[in-house]
């Protein structure tokens, strides 16, 4: 394909994505946001005087951004994109699709005028330091063993904001959101973090299925407590496996073993659990504490230990949110503002991961787009990133983009409905 095809093509999908948008807002903030996904496609870069850059609109750079900025605290705009992108990706979301909850965190050291800058993690002190930024979680959906996440949510907090209450019922507000448009399919993955009787309180009392990483805690077997960590010795290692799987970079593989072990949490004495131990990680045993492994046999056990690995292979995606649209270099000193945009690079990696990068009938331009990107090794399986790069330049080179138009997408969805029913009445 030209280089006009293919970008007359991706601008075409990006019409078609925008869309199904459309509808649950105002016209004129429809409009932003098909400009904002442009915009931070084509510059890679969520700062506003890039977007303007790359809309090359016909009045001054400084009217264009007041304009974007202005938009920007549109009121309900981040619900809704939260509610629009879930329920297009839930339509993805079977009963065993892994949902994958993935704290993280943008840190902006030099920041001074951003509104509710608060301290968030360090890694060097294995806690919170003396950074600031925003703390945050992404949620993706993927099919167990698979690297093609589909991403359901991302949003950005501060703790020290008005009406914080805590980072847990941010969690669970998410898990909340998310259900409300799956109906309660898929299977929750959460690492240590989720080791939380609040989060197992929430996740039994709305009949969810999930898998989180046991810490030291006690859990009651054979009508005693004991530490998971003494019990996890004591589990007969039923099944053995050969697993491979990124680290830092290079691939490994190692033979692990696995068996299971039925357990209760003291706080939750009335709901049998599962606890799945694998050996061969490292030196002590993972616990994987779950719904699931409702029997012994090496397809149920294996569901969880496997579920458990693609959350491992998924991590790239909030790194590769962070690294292809530039997300720690917003420079908004509005809380709202913050928060509007996070939501918008949500809706724009949609577009490039499950929309484009994912859709079995978009293969074709995908491959197309990936290709373009400029790379000396061949595209990696997380090919995402080259998706990314391949639309910039794409875009780049491709015709203005003049707008999306509500009012023409809503004609021609018209004319595809008469177009319909006409030839099937003729």
């Amino acid at each position: 394909m030209y280089d006009t095809t293919i970008a007359a093509k991706l601008l075409g999908q990006l019409e078609s994505f925008l869309g199904r948008i459309s509808p649950h807002f105002h016209k004129p903030v429809a409009r932003f946001i098909g400009d904002m996904i442009y915009g931070i496609m084509v510059e890679k870069d969520v700062k506003l005087s890039s977007i303007v850059r790359a809309l090359k609109e016909r009045t001054t750079p400084k009217k264009v951004e007041d304009r974007l900025s202005r938009m920007l605290s549109s009121n309900g705009l981040e619900a809704g994109l939260h509610g629009v992108i879930a329920s297009e990706g839930a339509k993805k979301v079977h009963k065993d699709t892994l949902i994958i909850l993935d704290p993280s965190d943008v840190q902006k050291p030099y920041a001074k005028k951003m509104e509710y800058l608060a301290k968030v993690w360090d890694g060097s002190k294995g806690g919170v330091g003396d950074n600031l930024g925003f703390w945050g979680c992404m949620a993706v959906a993927c099919e167990s063993g698979g690297r093609r996440p589909i991403p359901l949510h991302f949003r950005l907090w501060s703790a020290d904001s008005p009406g914080f209450v805590s980072e847990n019922e941010e969690v669970k507000a998410i898990v909340d959101e998310i259900t409300r448009h799956t109906k309660k399919r898929g299977i929750f993955v959460y690492d240590r973090g989720g080791d939380n009787i609040e989060f197992y309180r929430h996740f039994i009392g709305k009949g969810l299925d999930f898998i989180v990483r046991l810490k030291e805690r006690h859990v009651r077997s054979w009508k005693r407590n004991v530490m998971c960590g003494e019990l996890a010795w004591q589990c007969q290692m039923r099944y053995r496996e050969v697993v491979t799987f990124d680290h830092h970079g290079t691939e490994r593989r190692v033979t692990v073993e696995f068996g299971v072990v039925p357990v209760r949490l003291p706080d939750i004495p009335d709901r049998l659990l599962h606890m799945v131990v694998v050996r061969g990680f490292g030196q002590k045993p993972m616990m994987l504490l779950t719904t699931l492994a409702k029997t012994t046999t090496r397809e149920a056990l294996w569901q969880v230990v496997e579920g458990y690995i693609t959350r491992w292979r998924v991590e790239d995606t909030i790194r590769h949110v962070k690294q292809s649209y530039g997300l720690e270099d917003m420079r908004l000193f509005k809380y709202d503002k913050i928060k509007a945009m996070a939501a918008i690079v949500l809706a724009t990696t949609y577009f490039s991961m499950a929309w484009i990068g994912n859709a079995e009938k978009h293969q074709v331009i995908a491959r197309s787009i990936a290709r373009m990107s400029f790379r000396i090794h061949e595209v990696p399986e997380f090919h995402f990133y080259s998706i990314a790069d391949g639309a910039s330049d794409i875009l780049k080179r491709g015709r203005r983009w003049r707008g999306f138009d509500p009012e023409e997408a809503e004609k021609r969805d018209e004319a595809s409905l008469f177009a319909f029913f006409g030839m099937n009445t003729g």
